[in-house]
């Protein structure tokens, strides 16, 4: 087994492929979870909005990228909207998980908000704080501290859901895996190696911000 290993993942520089390709997962997860993050702020205080126009438009966005397959939404940003455009596709696949996950930032910063006692936004304004002052002084950081649970998990799932990039040929962790198997003609090694880094990457992940919300918990004693 060892020396299977060597031989498949260590003496050909198949590890080296399989670096640039955990790279390239966490470059794109990163990237990704920025974009739906400010993007994912800005719907949700439309959807919270006066404003039918702006709830309507945030309603249908997140309903439309929630509803369809992130592998199908991918395929259509690329091969329909970007290619044509000769957008690399390395960065179709950034944008592409960016829109996606603001479709679910935006839900779970909506909850967050509106999970705020609305007494706070009425002892905001007696002091006479105005709307926006209130909001961003009240209500914004005791909502950020309850969706951080939710919005931790996003960003794991979407370091997992990184490996359907391959679907436009981009290079990910799974890709890499894939074209060591393809190389060696040995399956089991490459991707049971990919299998245990995302173990690796999402254990690591869940514990580090388990930490940090106890933290947080903390803290607000």
């Amino acid at each position: 087994m060892i020396q299977s290993f060597y031989d498949t993942m260590i003496s050909g520089g198949s590890y080296i492929l399989m670096l640039r390709g955990l790279g390239n997962t966490i470059f794109i997860a990163i990237c990704a979870i920025l974009i739906g993050t400010v993007l994912g702020c800005v719907l949700a205080l439309m959807k919270v909005s006066g404003n039918t126009f702006l709830r309507g438009f945030a309603q249908f966005y997140t309903t439309v990228l929630r509803g369809i397959p992130l592998a199908t939404q991918l395929m259509i940003f690329y091969f329909v909207i970007f290619a044509p455009l000769g957008m690399d596709r390395f960065l179709v696949a950034i944008i592409s998980y960016g829109l996606n996950s603001a479709a679910y930032c935006t839900e779970i910063f909506r909850a967050g908000i509106q999970g705020v006692d609305i007494g706070q936004t009425e002892a905001g304004r007696s002091l006479g704080l105005t709307k926006w002052q209130t909001l961003s002084k009240i209500i914004l950081p005791q909502a950020a501290k309850a969706c951080l649970p939710t919005y931790t998990s996003e960003f794991i799932v979407l370091i997992k859901e990184t490996s359907v990039a391959s679907f436009i040929a981009v290079m990910d962790l799974t890709k890499a895996g894939d074209m060591i198997r393809n190389a060696t003609y040995n399956a089991w090694i490459p991707l049971l190696s990919c299998a245990v880094i995302y173990l690796i990457l999402t254990v690591g992940l869940t514990k580090l911000f388990g930490i940090l919300e106890s933290y947080l918990a903390r803290s607000e004693v």
